[in-house]
């Protein structure tokens, strides 16, 4: 059985101020450099990305495990695809 890695201990990539394309751009470069199942949480204020983080997902294979609207903009968690 394996273990799920937390949610508590996943690295939050923090993209507020990022205007588009540079939040979905920088996703996609630290999901890259993750291990496969890893999980990523982004935050961002960019209101394009409630449209281009769950289509970089469903382009590149990643599960968008949770989204959600927050004070500020978009909260996502990632989780990468296992290659």
């Amino acid at each position: 059985m394996t273990e799920e890695p937390s949610r508590a201990a996943a690295p939050v990539l923090d993209l507020k101020g990022l205007k588009c394309p540079l939040p979905a751009l920088k996703t996609r470069r630290k999901l890259r450099d993750m291990a496969g199942g890893a999980l990523l949480v982004v935050e961002t204020t960019d209101p394009l990305a409630g449209i281009d983080i769950p289509h970089l997902c469903q382009e590149d294979g990643h599960v968008l495990v949770a989204q959600a609207r927050t004070a500020l903009g978009h909260r996502f968690e990632i989780r990468k695809r296992t290659d």
